[in-house]
Formats: structure tokens, sequence, C-alpha cells
């Protein structure tokens, strides 16, 4: 059995440390992002075994590759199998082109996929020591009743979610708000980005060292883990030949998602290219295009709320895996192979009169039900097949992240009917809302944590 993977923080200024580490601490002490040392490889027989598997003993598979020696293998596939009880649909549109629907979960949306098995990680090795943990998350949308859902009525963990007052729809505000119990909701005045500089902060501030803080942001490497599965659960349904590549499209925000397909392709993930598609928050196709890196502040507010994103915090990361530095401001210390960045990737931004527009032909043209995240997914994929034009016809996997019902403002102006309630947001419209308001003021926070958990 080989070691067990370290993993190392992208300001390398911290001591490498175990998965379990890294996951109960959330983010290094020197304020980067934990990355694995080594990425563990896949063989081509056991990808083209997973034909035969199950989304959970897939999850247990590639998970295991990064866990090995970290737990015992029967625990994990116990975690996995518990994790994910629910359909990951790979829906036919047309030719070669499909569209993976990660809305199934209890919050429909694809943060369930990342939140169940973190969750039931964090609680597994916390009751191994008999530790409390107080989890802080930004949200921009779906992470928190993602998130809040996983962790909700554990005894030994207490969950506050920050999320910008505007810049969520009803129903996503009210899949955190009305849980209560050991969850709690602050929503913010500002962006998204000013919730998690808040939360980045609270980490790394000597005056709240005595509470057991930790992050299940995607800044958090327990949360990248799990989203490597999907795209070798997406590949091994298409039933290609061995070996043959596929080209996946990731509608993008924080790059939780786009990093997990990063590290699936470093895993032997047969993939011709990944597009990275983002809505007007355009810095990364910028960067990919110019070579220089300027985040968007203030965040523009799109349709696609969950990728109103300025500065992703999982950008460090792939700088990191191409050989560069970014720190934890943003700034780039050294360039990453920008050559080869170009050859895995395609940065394209999408409009939002164009999001609107594929919302509407996809469903006229192809009765394909999208809501806006994932609109921007299959409109990057369509302009990444128009300038690939000889290789249009590779396998296709655009990923749709949220259950449309969850923005059934844009889906009923645009198309003119409510889209259909999945059972897991039947109900919430009645729940009753417990959250407090907050400025934007590191000050205010950091009291609010000294007064109800210290």
């Amino acid at each position: 059995m080989e070691k067990p993977i370290l993993f190392y923080s992208t300001n390398g200024r911290s001591e490498p440390v175990t998965f379990r580490e890294a996951l109960l601490k959330g983010l290094a002490p020197d304020k980067g992002l934990f990355m694995p040392q080594r990425i563990p490889p896949l063989s081509g027989d056991e990808i083209a075994g997973f034909a035969a598997m199950e989304y959970h003993e897939i999850a247990h598979a590639v998970s295991w590759k990064f866990l090995q020696g970290q737990l015992p293998d029967r625990d994990l596939a116990g975690l996995c199998r518990d994790a994910y009880d629910f359909p990951v649909p790979l829906e036919h549109v047309h030719g070669r082109q499909h569209v993976m629907r990660l809305d199934r979960g209890p919050t429909a949306s694809f943060k369930d996929f990342a939140a169940r098995l973190m969750g039931r990680l964090i609680h597994y090795y916390l009751l191994q020591g008999n530790e409390k943990l107080l989890i802080l998350t930004a949200t921009s949308g779906d992470t928190g009743s993602a998130i809040a859902n996983a962790f909700f009525g554990l005894d030994n963990i207490q969950v506050l979610v920050l999320f910008p007052e505007k810049e969520v729809t009803a129903r996503q505000r009210k899949q955190m708000t009305t849980l209560g119990g050991n969850v709690s909701i602050i929503s913010v005045d500002g962006k998204f980005d000013h919730c998690q500089a808040l939360v980045k902060e609270a980490f790394t501030d000597p005056e709240l060292a005595h509470l057991p803080l930790s992050s299940a942001n995607s800044i958090n490497i327990g949360r990248l883990v799990p989203q490597i599965v999907y795209y070798f659960y997406a590949y091994s349904r298409l039933r290609l030949q061995p070996g043959e590549a596929a080209v996946f499209s990731v509608p993008s925000g924080n790059f939780g998602d786009m990093m997990g397909g990063v590290l699936a392709m470093g895993m032997g993930l047969p993939c011709q290219r990944l597009v990275v598609a983002t809505n007007e928050n355009d810095e990364f196709p910028r960067f990919m295009a110019e070579g220089s890196y300027r985040p968007i502040e203030p965040s523009r507010n799109c349709i696609s709320s969950a990728m109103n994103v300025g500065h992703p915090s999982n950008l460090a990361r792939l700088i990191s895996l191409y050989g560069g530095t970014m720190d934890e401001k943003g700034q780039i210390l050294r360039l990453p192979d920008m050559g080869r960045l170009r050859r895995d990737i395609f940065a394209v931004s999408v409009s939002e009169a164009e999001t609107r527009s594929t919302i509407r032909s996809a469903y006229e043209k192809h009765r394909l039900l999208l809501e806006p995240h994932g609109a921007v997914g299959w409109a990057g994929l369509q302009k990444y097949l128009a300038a690939a034009a000889p290789a249009s016809d590779l396998p296709c996997i655009a990923l749709e992240t949220a259950h449309p019902a969850k923005f059934p403002e844009e889906i009923r102006s645009i198309l003119g009917f409510d889209p259909p309630l999945p059972p897991s947001l039947q109900g919430i419209e009645d729940g009753t809302e417990s959250s407090t308001a907050m400025a934007n003021d590191y000050r205010k926070f950091k009291n609010f944590l000294k007064k109800n958990y210290s």
C-alpha cells in the first residue's frame, strides 16, 4: 500500500497535513488552500470498469485513491453508500451532446454531491475524537442550503451561513432560513465576495483561535474530492470506446466544480477539453486570453447568481497545479504554464442576453429545460463547438447544476410557465424563516461570533 497522500498549502508556508487535518481545518494556517501533493491515477481498466458500477461505488473507488490509509475502506464505502441515494440522470439532447443533471439531491443542487460526503466524513472524524466544530460558510446561492442540509441535526457541529441578501432567490433563501436547530443564517448587505472575505478573515484572526472553526466552502479540500466523481460517472455512462475523449462544459463561479474536473483529468479522465463557462464575471476568460489577472470588484449581478464571483477562491489551486503561485488576495506571484492551461481549458464568458436566449432556444429546439447556470454551461459548450469545428462530433457533456424550479421567476418570464417542483423543494414556502441581517463589517461579524459561540 502506498503512503497516504498529504496536502500542501498553495501559499507554500505551512507544513503538509493529512486529509483529516485539511478537512477539519478548511483553510491552511498561511491562508492558502490545501492541495494533494500528488494526484493518484486511475488505470484505463479501472475507468472502463465504472460502466458496471453504481454512483456510490464509483464515489468510493475515486475517493479511496485520495483517502487510502486515512480511514478503513469499508467505512468509506458505507459513507458513500449513505451519501448517494438519489439518481444522477445523463440526458441525451441531440447528436452526441448530453446534459448531466446534478439537481436530484435533497436541495436540488450539485452542491449536494460534495456536501453530503464531506459532512459524513467530518462527522466521522469528529466522533472519533469526541470533538465539536463550528462550520462557517459563505454562499452565493446553493452552497448554503446544501451544507445546512448535510449538517442539520448533528449535535457536535454548528453551522453559520453567510449570504448576500439581494443576490439569492426566495427559494434558495428559504432552503437555509427555515431549518433552525444547529443552523444559523446571516444575510450580508454586500456581495458573495464580501461574505467569503468575512469567513476567511475569521479563520486567521488570533482573537478567534479559541473557536473550533472550519469551512464547508469549496476552499475546503473535502468539497473538491467528491466533485471529481461525477465526471467519471458521466463518462462511464456514455459507453465510449476505451480511451475515447469527451468534452465537459462546466458553469463556473468559485471554481470548485471546475477544479473537480481538472483533478479528474489529472487522474486519467479521457477529456479532450474542459470548457469553463462564466457569466459576465469574466475575470478568468480575460486572464486566459491576456495572461494578466484582474479580479472584478464588485462582482457583477447576473441571473446565474451562484456564479456572481469576482475572484474565484479555487483559482489559486488551478494556478498551483499548473506551476504558478497566487496568494490569498488574488495576486499572481508566479505565472502558471499558460500554454498547457490553454490546451486543457477553453474559457468563455456568456452574457445575460445569451443566457436568456439559451434557455429559450434549448427548450424550443430540444425540449431541454435549463436554469440560468446550466444555460451558461450549455451556451459555453456551443461556443466551444463552433470554435472547434472539425472536432464538433466529439461526445459532449454539459453540467446542469441546479433545478430550474429554484429560478421560477426567470423561467416564467422566458418560457411562460413555472417549472414543476421536485419533492425536495415542496413545502419550503410555508416554513418560518429566521436570519440575522448584518452590514459588510468584519468587526460586527467578529462580535457576533464572540457573543454567540464563545
